[in-house]
């Protein structure tokens, strides 16, 4: 018998199809509400969502500092244009910066930031600040992402997503991911940066050698180029620390930034530090959203519920038992990542674990075909991280199980 809920569902569905470009294949879900890590869809069905918005809702849904702070805000103040300024703009580009100056090691060096709507954009601006050094070359990493628009795609390493858009700008070069004698050979004279993630989101949180962000450092300095560490995915508290670079040691001339940011409401950064801070100049970009005041004060007040909850400390802790409780099983043969940002490499096939995780209400990410990705929300309770420990079993069953 066809239930009013599944009719519901179903004509959603066509709906959707019919009045959205195909971008994105069918939509898995048609979802209706969210409170914490968990989501219901039109049917009323409950799920634990282990994916967070892909690695953006950091406090989860309906926090409410979030709330608060976007609601006041505004009832206060909403869109102005880049004519004029606003408090909650001038207070979070100095919040990041307090927060980038220790974690990179760089003290009181000068840093600067331009606002956009998204992690695409980020590495847009930061596109166009590598070309005001007067170099045109690039080096960045093969199994990369770093966005769709034209800019940040000529970046982005597969091919499936390159190709129908070639020619894409810029003379880019692209290397094996944690490879420093591959950097080293590609980077000359003539490279205005090197780009690469901490870790590999998109990939299947893939990590590289503990030196490698170091070795980076080294390599730019050696030729004057810029070091360019995106953490649209990685930073923000995702790791268990601000910035997934921090432990490296290596200082970044750039930094890219969105997802977690605004835990939800769309922001990014691109931050410029020491020399780079001053490339971009008056007229030389622009954005007409960007750094608006009610993003701004979502932006803030995560980072204020991030230190006052301690989900740094947290994230850390949930990420340790998620990985060690997913690795128990034999058909795991490795997990990775730091915080809750965490790749399982596994012999069953990951599209299966996606549905079969989704059948039980669980929402899983199948990065690639043998990694699965998790990047859930910082405040993921013991409770949903127990259900899904004690499902895993069963949802690798039921994926080997599927035709």
């Amino acid at each position: 018998m066809t239930t009013a809920s599944s009719t519901s569902s179903e004509s959603s569905q066509e709906r959707y199809q019919h009045a959205l470009m195909n971008t994105f294949g069918a939509p898995k879900l048609i979802l209706t509400r969210g409170q914490g890590a968990r989501v219901w869809d039109e049917d009323g069905k409950e799920y634990v969502d282990l994916l967070g918005g892909i690695a953006v809702n950091a406090l989860g849904h309906g926090h409410p500092a979030l709330v608060k702070a976007v609601a006041e805000q505004l009832s206060t103040l909403g869109h102005i244009s880049n004519f004029f300024a606003s408090g909650p703009q001038i207070q979070l580009a100095e919040k990041l910066i307090s927060l980038l100056q220790p974690a990179s090691g760089v003290g009181s060096r000068p840093a600067k930031v331009f606002f956009t709507n998204s992690g695409t954009e980020a590495n847009e601006a930061a596109f166009k600040l590598t070309r005001r050094t007067g170099r045109t070359h690039l080096v960045a990493m093969k199994s990369s992402f770093h966005g769709r628009t034209m800019g940040a795609l000529a970046l982005t390493s597969k091919e499936a997503y390159r190709a129908p858009f070639e020619p894409l700008p810029g003379d880019v070069t692209f290397v094996e991911y944690g490879d420093a004698a591959a950097l080293a050979a590609a980077v000359t004279d003539e490279t205005a940066a090197i780009v690469v993630e901490p870790l590999q989101g998109e990939a299947g949180v893939v990590v590289p050698p503990a030196d490698f962000l170091a070795k980076a450092r080294a390599i730019a300095d050696e030729h004057g180029a810029l070091l360019w560490l995106d953490e649209v995915q990685t930073g923000m508290g995702r790791t268990g620390a601000w910035f997934a670079h921090t432990a490296s040691g290596a200082t970044p001339d750039i930094v890219t930034l969105a997802k977690g940011l605004g835990g939800g409401f769309p922001i990014g950064a691109c931050i410029g530090l020491g020399d780079a801070a001053d490339l971009l100049q008056r007229g030389n970009h622009g954005s007409t959203f960007a750094g608006n005041p009610p993003a701004c004060a979502a932006a803030l007040a995560v980072i204020a519920t991030i230190e006052t909850e301690g989900l740094l400390e947290r994230a850390t802790m949930v990420g340790e038992k998620l990985r060690d409780g997913l690795a128990a099983d034999p058909r795991v043969t490795a997990v990775t990542g730091e915080g809750l940002l965490i790749g399982v490499v596994t012999t069953v096939d990951t599209a299966k674990i996606a549905a079969a995780a989704l059948a039980q209400g669980f929402i899983v990410n199948n990065a690639t075909p043998d990694r699965i990705r998790l990047a859930p929300p910082l405040v993921l309770t013991d409770e949903d991280v127990a259900a899904f420990l004690a499902a895993w079993p069963t949802i690798l069953d039921a994926a080997e199980a599927l035709a």
